[in-house]
């Protein structure tokens, strides 16, 4: 066990058996981790029905914006990654995902400014709504009731979509996102309707369902991917910008969760050199040395090696101008899954599924979410205490 005084606690192997064990699973997830993860589906309805609330549609009094900047630091800011992704290509206008405090220079009253915080208080959200209202801009904020987000979007007049607070941030990001693609809709940005949501929603609930406690290694395909990246170096991998946002909300949830060092990116990205990584010390190098007899790493003397989680997307019925990428993009994935093979490093596959952008990406998110908690169950940590953040907030407040 590792004990230190700012209260880390855990062990360094994974204990596998733990993971089917339901009470010993919720003995170390006092926060309730596993069961705010759950809830994504039923954020996805209960967001939908508060932004349908908020009056959006004063929106679009003024037209179509020059570019919308999406204001907000960790999960908050990963919603300007969703909606630029299911806007796609096509989107009319710019959409920038802004993790600073303020907002760009140039930002200005032809702008719109969506500012996010869970919390309601983070400085980055807090100044780029007070930036926006004080420049012009149209704004609107999302995040905690009865908050000062709140207090400044009342100042400025502006739409308010409240969320409340039953979660850390990580595990509210179907909370955020949703008013943040409802608020692109009423500026005519993107296109999500109702039967969009009631299917995201329906996939998230039916991944929890997979992906429950009580669901055993071998058909739980959460515990799955957690068992199989244990002990390793990760890689996530997207093969299309939708999927990518899929790999780096990964990255977020096992460094978070997990307390796992990853890789994250696109697979195109990946073929400039990092795809090299196969080749290196924790990949090809370590698997040419393996004893293929050993029934573990531990048992034939290796170190840790690379895992490859491969975020696999399609796309939907595609217009004639994006087919090609998307084969592209397709050849690309088999091409590093053939590398990774032919060098021994390990690969796991989520293959996208679903009738729309939205509900696509929360097939590519969910079960890998649950993994991050289970791998730190596995490995005796806390997924909801992270003494770390703690600390490191402090420490700056100072």
């Amino acid at each position: 066990m590792i004990d230190g005084t700012a209260g880390v606690s855990g062990r360094r192997d994974a204990d596998e058996a733990l993971l089917d064990n339901p009470e010993a699973l919720a003995e170390h997830d006092p926060g309730g981790m596993l069961r705010h993860t759950a809830s994504a589906g039923a954020q996805v309805r209960e967001s939908a029905a508060l932004a349908a609330e908020a009056n959006l549609s004063v929106l679009a009094d003024d037209g179509r914006p020059r570019a919308v900047v999406i204001a907000g630091i960790g999960t908050a800011g990963r919603t300007g990654d969703v909606l630029a992704t299911v806007a796609g290509p096509r989107c009319p206008v710019p959409v920038i995902a802004h993790r600073s405090a303020g907002v760009p220079g140039w930002v200005g009253a032809a702008d719109v400014v969506i500012a996010i915080s869970a919390s309601g208080r983070s400085p980055e959200a807090l100044g780029a709504a007070e930036a926006a209202h004080r420049r012009g801009a149209r704004l609107v904020a999302v995040g905690a009731p009865d908050s000062q987000l709140q207090s400044v979007a009342e100042r400025a007049r502006a739409p308010f979509i409240p969320v409340p607070r039953r979660a850390p941030a990580r595990a509210s990001l179907w909370a955020l996102t949703v008013p943040v693609l409802l608020a692109a809709r009423s500026l005519g940005l993107v296109k999500v309707n109702e039967a969009d949501l009631a299917e995201t929603a329906a996939r998230l609930d039916a991944d929890a369902d997979r992906c429950r406690s009580t669901a055993e290694s071998f058909v739980n395909p959460a515990k799955a991917l957690a068992l199989g990246l244990a002990g390793s170096v990760p890689i996530v991998w997207g093969s299309s910008p939708l999927a990518t946002v899929a790999a780096r909300r990964f990255g977020d949830t096992l460094s978070a969760n997990a307390r796992y060092p990853v890789v994250t990116g696109a697979l195109g990205e990946a073929g400039r050199g990092r795809v090299g990584l196969l080749d290196g010390v924790f990949g090809g190098l370590a698997e040419g040395e393996r004893d293929i007899f050993a029934d573990s790493p531990e048992d034939d003397g290796e170190g840790t090696r690379l895992r490859l989680v491969l975020l696999r997307d399609g796309g939907l019925n595609a217009e004639d101008d994006t087919d090609e990428p998307l084969a592209v993009e397709e050849r690309r994935a088999d091409a590093v899954q053939t590398l990774a093979e032919r060098r021994g490093v390990r690969c796991d596959v989520v293959t996208a599924e679903g009738g729309s952008a939205l509900e696509r990406l929360a097939s590519l998110i969910a079960v890998p979410d649950f993994a991050s908690i289970y791998l730190a169950l596995a490995h005796g940590l806390d997924p909801m205490a992270v003494p770390a953040i703690t600390e490191m907030k402090e420490l700056s407040n100072q």
